[in-house]
């Protein structure tokens, strides 16, 4: 190889240091690796969504992506055993005089394997025909010893009351009945690495999330969230649940692409104790967040207060109770009825202006080049 060929990047005693760090190549980043005092280089660049390998770490003799742990071989550039043929560029390396020289072009091409999309990818198309109604239960428990959930109880009570009385399909989402994965902050990492579907969900596919996932941004009409107060707030199952929901306003911030359009969200919410106003508040922020829209009044609510520490008459109080009942079944009713409105109009586009966030994206995009 021609000596202009060849860029220095270093001191071969100080890179050997770190196993994998990345080094600027003119304008490409690379990954440099050394084992044993074997120096290897490959593109810096990830096959995945372009994560950077030279911030990831040594598996043997593959380097591991820091955002979604894909691997390739450090020297050769070749994905780990059995995806050989998915691989990154390779750099030729060389030691001379103690200065690690590598070769200024790579010496083999990048190969992507074909994946067939995941089904969640698909675009959100609104159906024909009337709303379709998505009940969430955030309660946690034991499956084996169920338990009677105050929240969940009046959930269930409105979605028979749409399917018995107003003829609508509707669907119940236990999510202690789900085996899913809390949020592991791929977003944290860099808003790229925040992917859609959920990179969970792509990677694992015992990952239950994807039936939440479905239900909210491909099937449902109207969405009902029922949550028991939890020291003053949701429960930790709809904390975890919205959690793993980043990836679905994430795609509003780094695409300019809205997943959840013309869609409604009411809430339902109980508890032994005090603050649901403050519980509501966060739903109705999340929600909104992520393209919801709300209909009057747009959460029922029940609480016997601060001192209630009875909490055994908590089912009583709420099975007793005609008015919550009643005002549940006319929540679903006003999130229907602007459901039906939303079909006709189409308020929501597949992007829109967001204050402020737009603007960010540009000047995220000029900072890059």
């Amino acid at each position: 190889m021609p000596k202009e060929q060849w860029i220095d990047v270093g001191a071969a005693a100080e890179l050997g240091r770190k196993e994998v760090q990345p080094v600027a190549l003119g304008r490409k980043t690379i990954a440099l690796s050394c084992r044993d005092g074997s120096f290897g280089a490959i593109s810096g660049v990830c096959n995945h969504v372009g994560g950077p390998l030279g911030e990831g770490k040594l598996d043997g003799e593959y380097v591991v992506c820091p955002w979604h742990y894909y691997k390739f071989h450090r020297t050769t550039g070749e994905g780990e055993p059995g995806y050989e043929a998915d691989r990154v560029p390779k750099h030729e390396v060389k030691v001379e005089k103690g200065r690690v020289l590598v070769s200024g072009e790579p010496v083999t091409k990048r190969n992507k394997l074909y994946h067939d999309a995941h089904p969640l990818e698909r675009e959100p198309e609104q159906h024909d025909g009337p709303p379709r109604v998505l009940g969430i239960s955030t309660t946690n428990m034991d499956p084996g010893h169920p338990r009677t959930s105050t929240s969940e109880l009046l959930l269930v009570n409105a979605l028979e009351h749409a399917r018995a009385e107003l003829g609508l399909e509707t669907r119940l989402i236990q999510l202690h009945a789900l085996a899913f994965r809390a949020c592991e902050g791929f977003y944290s990492k860099s808003a790229e690495a925040c992917t859609w579907p959920c990179s969970i969900t792509q990677m694992d596919p015992k990952d239950q999330m994807e039936q939440v996932y479905e239900g909210i941004v491909h099937w449902a009409d109207v969405i009902l969230v029922a949550t028991p107060i939890r020291w003053g707030t949701a429960s930790s199952l709809y904390h975890k649940m919205v959690e793993r929901m980043n990836c679905v306003q994430n795609q509003i911030t780094i695409r300019d692409r809205v997943l959840v359009r013309d869609k409604v969200a009411g809430f339902v919410i109980t508890g032994g104790q005090d603050n649901v106003q403050a519980v509501a508040g966060s739903m109705l922020g999340f929600f909104a967040e992520i393209g919801c829209v709300f209909p009057p009044f747009p959460y029922v609510a029940h609480s016997r207060g601060w001192s209630a520490e009875d909490m055994e008459n908590n089912v009583k109080s709420v099975e007793g109770s005609e008015e919550l009942r009643e005002g549940t079944r006319a929540l679903l009713e006003r999130a229907v009825e602007l459901a039906k409105r939303l079909h006709q109009s189409r308020l929501c586009t597949t992007s829109i202006p967001r204050g402020g966030r737009k603007a960010h994206r540009e000047r995220a995009a000029e900072s890059t080049h």
